[in-house]
Order: structure tokens, then C-alpha cells, then sequence
């Protein structure tokens, strides 16, 4: 049994590894980008002959405590009037409905082109809410932003004008994080979503491979969103899947890195488990849809196709990273038992060298944001163990979603609860969104805070401690997790 334990535990590892060079060679894309990005035109403001007209699109869904503030935002919008329309797709239950139309009734006295459009029935969810928007939309160009996002007033005027190119069909911009600094949970999550939008989308951007529209900050060319079949309801992230459909279309993605957009992190550990959810299991289902086809388009490289494998299978990478987390145990002792085996130990140990890519990656990204130096250095390297710690410690609850997507079994969509939290003063805990109810999962999580303060005492018993920084790091993000679960339950 344990040389079963031994060749998963190295086909894990091995899968690992292929997924850190994809990262790899996304790092040396992104050095190559910000070299040529000198040769960029630089939109500073509208310069086509005609300025085009806009419907911007606000899907909103019981929104009571942010949904104000992205109005009174969303006016301010530097754009001729006569060329914006802005739909609120509202698929509100609660009183927040009524506090919308209120809303929208004020700004249309005084003659903003606003309309408060609600359905009887939220089926699609995102998606329906969009399709149908769209029906009614009068805009050549489609800019989404989701409730907790506040563009800066001249963001039209910074992503409009790339549409001078016919090809291009949609333009995304970089998130900002608004609550950054409210505490570490809000700093991990902007940490690991600065690596995205900073190392991933620029990377493949510039590789001439498939980027994705993430699901709000960015603008849509209506003819594309038609040409590729519209929105779709069947999988989790909608707009994953419309991304990879429009592509395979032969519809070109723009990226801007500088232009950014600020929104909410998720500032409980409930509110980021369904944004979490949602995300990985929605990538799970577009693997399933759309991976395919990308393999059977004959106009795409295999590069393109390397990375898109990855990149749909991005958060299947939770599964792998629980099955080393579990195995990694049995393995310890097989090492110290099976001497004889030294050398498939040390294949298996150069094999973590993607640690390494994946250090130099993050970096990337901490450096853009925060700058260099020493300090930042250290206090990149205390954020990137304690990300990795805690996203390993979220691995039990990722793998389930993940497994979900993958054997087809659907669920609702799941909004992420909006706090508009202002400092570190205020308090998110009165939130009305948030559900009191605890799974089946964190008790799983828990038991594997005990499972890794085993490991680490396994180390020491057997005198054995090439595992003891994994098992550190295991322990102290399944810890987290369940303090956070548990402990800080709303």
C-alpha cells in the first residue's frame, strides 16, 4: 500500500511541476510586456470621430448595504449623456428592491437615462439578469460592473476607445481592492488576486493566449457577446465560459494592467467560502465544457492550448495540493523505512522546485503593487507562506466544489455578501446576508488541524524533517481556517 501512496504522492507532485512551468513561462511573458509596453498607444482620452453609446450594466441581487454607493459612483461617469444608458438588472428578494427603485427613480428626475429592470423569476441567475439586459440594451458597447466595484470617473474614456480596433471584443481591467489592509484574510485575497490580474492576465495577454472577461470592470462589444451565443446560465462562471466561447470565435482580448478598478474584498471567512465555491467550481465546469473545444481547434498552438488546460484547471490544482497534504504523512514514514528508495526521494525533492516559480511569480506581482526593497521583501515572504498556508487550509472546501463541477452536479448561484466596511473600526458582523450554519466540511478541516500536528510530531519522533516546513504550513492554514469558521462565526 505504501508504494501506491509513494507513486500518487509523485504524480501529484509531477502535476504540480507542469503547472509551474506554465507559470514560468507566464512570468517571462509578463518581463517581455513591460518592456514592449512602451510601444503602446496611450488613451487618454476619447478620440474616435464618433463616441460610440454605452449601456452600462449593474446586476445587482439583494444589495442593501452597497448598492447606493454604486449608483451615486456609476453617475459620476465622465461620458456624453446623450451616449450612456445604464440598466440596473435587479434580481433583488429583500427590501433592497425597493430601496433601488427609489434610487433609480431619483436619478431619472433628474434626467440621467437610468432604467430599474427586475425579472419575475431568477432563473440563469447572472447570466439571465445580463441576457436579458441585453434585449433591451441600446449600446453598441456593454461595460458590467458588479455591486461592490466604483470606476473611476474617467474609466469610459480609458477603455473605450481600444474598440478602434474591429477585432477586439472585449476590454478588462485590473481590480483594485478597497479594504486591502482590513485584516489578514483581506490581504491574502488581494494578494492572490494581484498575482492574477497583474502576472496571469497580462502573461497570456501577451502570449496571444486565452485571457478571460472577469466577470465585471470590463466592457463587451455587443456583436461579440451575440456572435459567441450570448450569456449562459449551466456553469458557475458565466463569464469564464463566454470568454472561452468568444475566443474560439476568433474575437481578441484587451487587457489593461494600468487601468484600475476599485472593489470589496470579502471580509468573513463565510463570505469569501461562497466566493471561493463558486469560483472553483465554476472553473470545473467550463474545463468540462469548453476544454474540448479548444483541443479541437486546429488554429490554436499548442502553447495555447497548454495554458489553457491550466488555466481552466487552475483550481483543480486544490485537489492535487489535498491529495500531497494527505499522502505526505504515510510518505514521511515511508522514507524513513525504505532507505533503499533515496533515489526516487530525491526526484521527488527536485520536483518542489516549483515552490521556487511560484515564489518568483508572486513576487512579480507583491513588487508592481508594493515596491521593492528589503522590507517589502520580508513582508512579501511572510504574506506569500501565509497565503499558501491558508489556501492549502481552504483545500477540503475547493476540492469539494471542484469535484462538483467536474461530475456535473449543479447548484445555485451563490452571491458573495457586500459590507461597504469603511476602516478597521467598523464591524461587518451585524451583516444581514450572512448565514449562521456550519458543514460537514469544517469538522473535516478541523480533524486535519490535529492530522498535521501529528505530522509535526512525527518529524521529531522519527527524526525525519523534509516535510516539516509543508506540515508547519498545513497545520497553521487548516488552524486558520477552522478559527476563522468556528471561532468568528457570524
Amino acid at each position: 500500500m505504501e508504494f501506491i501512496f509513494l507513486i500518487l504522492y509523485g504524480i501529484a507532485l509531477l502535476l504540480v511541476f507542469l503547472y509551474s512551468l506554465a507559470q514560468l513561462h507566464l512570468i517571462i511573458n509578463y518581463k517581455k510586456a513591460q518592456k514592449a509596453i512602451k510601444n503602446n498607444v496611450n488613451f487618454s482620452s476619447l478620440n474616435t470621430k464618433e463616441t460610440p453609446k454605452v449601456t452600462i450594466q449593474l446586476p445587482v441581487y439583494n444589495e442593501r448595504y452597497v448598492v447606493d454607493r454604486l449608483l451615486d459612483n456609476i453617475v459620476q461617469l465622465d461620458y456624453p449623456s446623450e451616449k450612456l444608458e445604464i440598466q440596473v438588472l435587479d434580481d433583488s428578494t429583500d427590501d433592497s428592491l425597493v430601496q433601488t427603485k427609489n434610487k433609480v427613480e431619483e436619478f431619472k428626475k433628474s434626467g440621467i437615462n437610468i432604467q430599474h429592470i427586475t425579472r419575475s423569476d431568477r432563473k440563469g441567475f447572472k447570466a439571465g439578469a445580463l441576457k436579458e439586459g441585453l434585449q433591451k440594451a441600446s449600446g453598441e458597447f456593454i461595460a458590467i460592473f458588479d455591486a461592490d466595484f466604483l470606476p473611476k470617473k474617467d474609466w469610459l474614456q480609458q477603455t473605450i476607445p481600444h474598440f478602434i480596433n474591429p477585432e477586439i471584443g472585449v476590454v478588462q481591467t485590473r481590480w483594485g481592492h478597497l479594504n486591502r489592509n482590513y485584516s489578514l484574510l483581506t490581504k491574502m485575497q488581494a494578494f492572490a488576486l494581484d498575482f492574477h490580474f497583474i502576472l496571469e492576465q497580462v502573461g497570456r495577454s501577451f502570449g496571444n493566449h486565452f485571457i478571460n472577461f472577469n466577470g465585471t470592470a470590463g466592457v463587451w462589444r455587443k456583436t461579440c457577446i451575440l456572435d459567441a451565443g450570448n450569456w449562459h446560465g449551466d456553469t458557475l462562471t458565466e463569464d469564464l465560459d463566454l470568454s472561452y466561447r468568444a475566443q474560439l470565435k476568433g474575437w481578441k482580448f484587451k487587457y489593461l494592467e494600468e487601468v484600475e478598478t476599485p472593489a470589496e474584498l470579502p471580509m468573513a471567512m463565510s463570505a469569501a467560502r461562497s466566493q471561493q465555491f463558486r469560483w472553483n467550481k465554476g472553473a470545473a465546469e467550463n474545463f468540462q465544457k469548453n476544454y474540448g473545444k479548444l483541443i479541437a481547434d486546429k488554429k490554436r498552438s499548442f502553447s495555447t492550448k497548454f495554458h489553457g488546460f491550466f488555466h481552466l484547471l487552475n483550481s483543480s490544482m486544490f485537489l492535487v495540493i489535498l491529495l500531497l497534504a494527505v499522502l505526505s504523512v504515510p510518505v514521511l514514514y515511508a522514507k524513513n523505512q525504505h532507505p533503499e528508495l533515496s533515489i526516487y526521494f530525491y526526484i521527488l525533492a527536485f520536483l518542489g522546485i516549483s515552490t521556487l516559480v511560484f515564489f518568483i511569480g508572486y513576487w512579480v506581482s507583491y513588487k508592481k503593487i508594493n515596491g521593492g526593497g528589503f522590507k517589502n521583501f520580508f513582508n512579501f515572504a511572510g504574506m506569500f507562506f501565509s497565503f499558501f498556508s491558508v489556501a492549502m487550509g481552504l483545500s477540503v472546501h475547493n476540492s469539494l466544489a471542484i469535484l462538483e463541477g467536474h461530475f456535473g452536479k449543479k447548484s445555485a448561484f451563490v452571491r458573495t455578501p457586500k459590507f461597504n466596511v469603511k476602516n478597521v473600526r467598523d464591524s461587518w458582523k451585524t451583516n444581514v446576508y450572512l448565514k449562521q450554519q456550519f458543514s460537514f466540511t469544517q469538522f473535516i478541516e478541523l480533524g486535519f488541524v490535529f492530522y498535521f500536528a501529528f505530522a509535526i510530531y512525527s518529524a521529531f519522533k522519527i527524526n525525519e524533517f523534509g516535510l516539516l516546513a509543508f506540515h508547519f504550513m498545513l497545520f497553521f492554514g487548516f488552524s486558520f481556517v477552522s478559527w476563522q469558521s468556528f471561532i468568528l462565526k457570524k
